[in-house]
């Protein structure tokens, strides 16, 4: 029986593995009204908060991202 050898284009080819997707802005503006929530729902730090909410998701800090518990104040 004749010895075969495997070609090229059947040899199966890992792919390298990609980056994790970038957050959306839905998921930025979620988190950042997470950490608003957090803070006691002050006004004045909307730039700080998406900031931090985009840090978060991204990775690119050592905390990881809590989920907020929302509590309904309703009457």
């Amino acid at each position: 029986m004749p010895r075969t050898t495997k070609d090229a284009s059947s040899v199966a080819v890992k792919k390298p593995r990609k980056a994790k997707a970038q957050p959306t802005q839905g998921e930025i503006a979620l988190r950042a009204y997470h950490i608003f929530l957090e803070r006691g729902s002050t006004p004045g730090n909307e730039l700080e908060d998406w900031l931090r909410a985009e840090s978060e998701l991204k990775g690119e800090t050592k905390k990881p991202a809590r989920k907020s518990k929302i509590v309904s104040i309703a009457a």
